[in-house]
């Protein structure tokens, strides 16, 4: 279903390209469900009780969505980014991930700062099919691993009474990637899936969304020049680049201080959300044609 314009562009597929690492093979975390475990199994504790600086510019917006009464449905929440804010506004919160380690955490997390209103289910989104609705189904950075996209759109959409609401962090990247590739002429890993994807594949679904645009920064602290270097230039795919060159203009971007380096990066994250449409009956050639 089309509001008007016809896009000659397949968002999905578009998406699911993105997904690929740069040799055009999907990496085995996405596919494989016990690799992803065993990544959320070891990442978990080290991020325990340490919610990422930039996430509160974003929570904050979301909390203005919410409303007391609410029963909220979050999809995908890691290590709780705004789990925790959601469940103190909402009279309850349901979380649904597809990981044990992220539910058995949150699970432990939620009990311990007293907000017993929360339940979890673990599931993946975009196969799982709710029995109720949620006067709010929201979900943010949390489909890197969703090649249904457009099945977990249409299922947030139908889940939600009043909002759905998706969040995704954005462009612009690093400056010295850019500047590498500008000066140097290198090949570099950017990204390549970004809200502008999901918004045009909701358009296509027949939902037009509003979209809220935020300015952030996340400071990238390193405890060693080696440690800097080798988490910024691994995007570099030239095999025989001139280091010394890239390293140069990385240094440009990155203060030292009592041995540490500092990289600030200025980036943004999209809000998309929307009312919920009542328009499933309608949208089953589209997905087929999409799939």
């Amino acid at each position: 279903m089309y509001h008007g314009v016809r896009f000659d562009m397949n968002f999905k597929q578009l998406w699911n390209e993105g997904m690929k690492d740069w040799s055009g093979n999907l990496p085995e975390r996405m596919i494989d469900d016990d690799k992803e475990e065993a990544f959320w199994q070891t990442y978990i504790p080290q991020k325990s009780n340490a919610l990422d600086d930039y996430a509160s510019s974003i929570r904050a917006e979301l909390l203005r969505f919410l409303e007391p009464g609410d029963h909220v449905l979050e999809i995908g929440p890691g290590w709780g980014n705004y789990t925790f804010a959601a469940a103190e506004k909402a009279s309850m919160l349901t979380c649904v991930d597809s990981s044990s380690s992220v539910l058995d955490y949150l699970q432990e997390e939620t009990r311990r700062r007293g907000l017993h209103h929360t339940q979890f289910i673990r599931a993946k989104w975009e196969e799982y099919k709710p029995q109720d609705q949620y006067d709010v189904v929201f979900g943010i950075n949390c489909y890197y691993r969703m090649q249904d996209i457009d099945r977990a759109l249409l299922n947030m959409n139908n889940a939600a009474k009043r909002l759905a609401i998706v969040g995704l962090t954005s462009g612009p990247e690093k400056p010295h990637l850019l500047e590498i590739h500008r000066k140097l002429g290198y090949k570099v890993k950017f990204q390549r899936r970004d809200y502008i994807y999901l918004t045009n594949m909701l358009y296509e679904l027949g939902i037009d969304v509003n979209c809220k645009i935020m300015e952030l920064e996340r400071v990238y602290r390193y405890d060693s020049e080696e440690q800097l270097i080798k988490s910024n230039l691994a995007a570099v795919l030239d095999a025989g680049y001139d280091r010394k060159a890239a390293e140069a203009i990385l240094h440009q971007f990155v203060k030292e201080k009592d041995g540490s380096y500092f990289y600030p990066h200025r980036f943004k994250a999209a809000l998309l959300y929307w009312q919920p449409e009542r328009i499933e009956g309608l949208l089953r050639n589209t997905l087929s044609r999409k799939a």
